[in-house]
């Protein structure tokens, strides 16, 4: 069937152009967001043409959307919503109110659009893209800073607020002039009908028909029942007008205590992450780039305008409504300046119901893509100038000065392997000096008996003079952290090249690193996990001597294979094949010991 087929390419060509475009964004620190756009843009029609009718496709791809909110949902009890009210419709509220005054104020005299429709534009654009907002704040793990959270407070009241948006567009038009007061009634009955079945059939028929399809066990019903209750309330939604993405968030919402949330979550996650994408994909599909080129100024001011607009507004909310310090103020402001998909909506009703011409309607669609385009790389530039700034530490006098007899071992870094190493010492009554740049760790370790622990940090060389490192036999760097143990034991190789050098390793490439600076690296977890193994197999029915043989065994055959490695460690393909050979070399040493301790039961 022809349709078939082009359905089967209209994927092959989606998915091929997510595979190309989207890793190259992240490698390039731009973001997924920005690669689905431009995927987007590239297989559109304004470019190659790949797929003729984007709209088509945006229906389908409004479900990324949908089930994002229902996470959202998932993720927010009532009483949750209930802590976060004053953030989400206090300052959700003034944020959406104070743009949309300014946009409107500008559209209106500046712009000459009639009132209406100044109205709308200004609504419009003081809304923001949940799925880009929450999606570039994710990537970054900043969901739970301070901005990330004010954010998301932000985003949902604009969600909730989208509904009687679209609901009031057709009105400040004229479209509904014809209709009849019966009409206007029979449509909120409903409404309000629509809702209450979702939250009755939420609070009351969802969590047995899940109790049922858990004790089915079969794990593709649980996944269809979890598309169901999303899909099924957004089409219930839809069809009495109302937003889907709202319903889909009020479903959630009413499974939030459930005890399948995470089930849920869980089967949800990977269409929700496929069907974003898509969306975003359709975004770019939609822009009409022949403007950007025949009106680049039009485009390109009209873009800037947008977020030069927004962002200070949102710096001002997030300063004196959500009292965020300047950089988590000037973040949440570049996170939330792009236009929001339900932009994309309200203007599209707009343009059916005559408040604009299709030109402006292009210009509106085109600006809020870019606008979205740019900001990855406004957050990037925010990340390279707006680096925490190291507060001066408040030291005591005596944590600073390091007094100290002639230590036979310096300590870097007493966390908690240098705390056990340091116990050690001490129990042997060998002398030592530790170092470390946290004021509650040195003084924790103090605690415990005048320990001699100093505030300094090893990178610099008049600390490890005044810890007097040169008389010295050994140095044991403990920090948990790689590039600090490898920059310490590049210093200390350096200034001292007799020492020697113990350092704490957290892979093995941290490891070949380390030895290639003359240090002897211990990785950090090798064998508590070796422990953890042997108890494993003794639990399976090894006897000790058994156990102990095989993780010895284990052992020295990683040992070999990480010195083998050493010489090759910048290879990842050499690596990856050795690491092959390893794996089968390790399992005929296993076979072999495992003969050698039957053959006496044969005979």
């Amino acid at each position: 069937m022809p349709h078939e087929g082009n359905l089967l390419q209209a994927a092959v060509v989606f998915l091929f152009a997510a595979v190309l475009t989207v890793p190259l964004a992240k490698r390039l620190q731009l973001g997924a967001v920005l690669g689905y756009l431009l995927a987007g843009v590239l297989i559109g029609p304004a470019v190659l043409g790949l797929i003729g009718n984007p709209q088509s496709v945006m229906h389908i791809s409004e479900l990324g959307v949908v089930l994002l909110l229902f996470i959202i949902g998932l993720e927010l009890s009532p009483r949750r919503l209930w802590v976060m009210r004053k953030a989400v419709f206090g300052v959700g509220l003034a944020q959406v109110l104070l743009t949309a005054s300014v946009i409107g104020v500008l559209a209106f005299y500046l712009f000459g659009q009639k009132l209406n429709s100044a109205i709308v534009l200004g609504l419009g654009l003081a809304l923001s893209s949940t799925a880009f907002g929450l999606q570039s704040l994710a990537e970054r793990k900043e969901l739970t800073s301070p901005h990330g959270r004010l954010a998301f407070a932000i985003l949902l009241f604009q969600d909730i607020a989208a509904i009687p948006l679209i609901a009031m567009v057709p009105l400040l038009a004229g479209g509904n002039a014809t209709t009849t007061p019966a009409e206007d009634l029979n449509h909120g009955l409903q409404v309000l009908g629509s809702i209450a079945v979702v939250v009755v059939g939420g609070r009351y028929l969802l969590r047995p028909v899940f109790r049922i399809v858990a004790k089915s066990g079969l794990p593709e019903v649980s996944t269809a029942t979890a598309l169901l209750v999303v899909i099924g309330t957004a089409w219930l939604m839809d069809e009495v007008g109302i937003s889907m993405a709202l319903g889909a968030f009020l479903a959630g919402l009413l499974l939030a205590d459930s005890e399948y949330r995470h089930e849920l979550e869980a089967q949800i996650e990977p269409f929700k992450g496929l069907l974003l994408g898509l969306f975003f994909m359709s975004v770019g599909m939609g822009a009409n780039i022949s403007l950007l080129f025949s009106a680049p100024v039009a485009v390109l001011g009209l873009t800037v305008l947008l977020i030069s607009l927004k962002l200070p507004l949102l710096y001002l909310v997030g300063r004196m409504a959500g009292d965020l310090n300047r950089v988590s103020a000037v973040r949440l402001g570049i996170v939330l300046a792009a236009g929001g998909e339900f932009a994309f909506v309200v203007f599209k009703i707009g343009r059916d119901q005559g408040l604009f011409d299709a030109r402006l309607y292009d210009l509106q669609v085109l600006t809020i893509t870019l606008s979205m385009a740019v900001t990855p790389l406004l957050l990037l530039l925010c990340a390279r100038l707006a680096k925490p700034k190291v507060e001066p530490v408040a030291v005591p006098p005596h944590l600073r000065e390091i007094d100290t007899d002639t230590p036979r071992v310096v300590i870097a870094g007493m966390g908690r392997m240098g705390q056990i190493v340091a116990r050690i010492l001490r129990a042997q009554k060998i002398r030592f000096v530790a170092l470390d740049t946290s004021v509650e760790t040195i003084e924790l370790s103090r605690s415990f008996g005048g320990v001699p622990v100093f505030y300094g940090d090893p990178m610099r060389p008049e600390i490890l003079s005044a810890a007097k490192v040169e008389q010295a036999e050994f140095f044991v760097i403990a920090t948990d952290d790689p590039d600090t143990n490898i920059k310490t034991a590049e210093l200390v190789r350096r200034l001292y090249p007799h020492m020697k050098i113990i350092a704490r390793a957290r892979n093995r490439q941290h490891v070949h690193r380390l030895v290639d600076l003359g240090a002897e690296a211990v990785r950090e977890t090798f064998h508590s996990s070796l422990e953890m193994s042997r108890m494993t197999l003794i639990g399976l029915g090894l006897s000790k001597a058994q156990a102990a043989a095989r993780i010895e065994t284990f052992k020295q055959h990683d040992e070999q294979v990480l010195e083998a490695q050493r010489a090759i460690y910048d290879d990842a393909v050499k690596v990856l094949q050795t690491a092959q050979e390893a794996r089968e070399e390790l399992a005929r040493l296993f076979e072999a010991d495992q003969l050698q301790e039957e053959s006496p039961k044969v005979v």
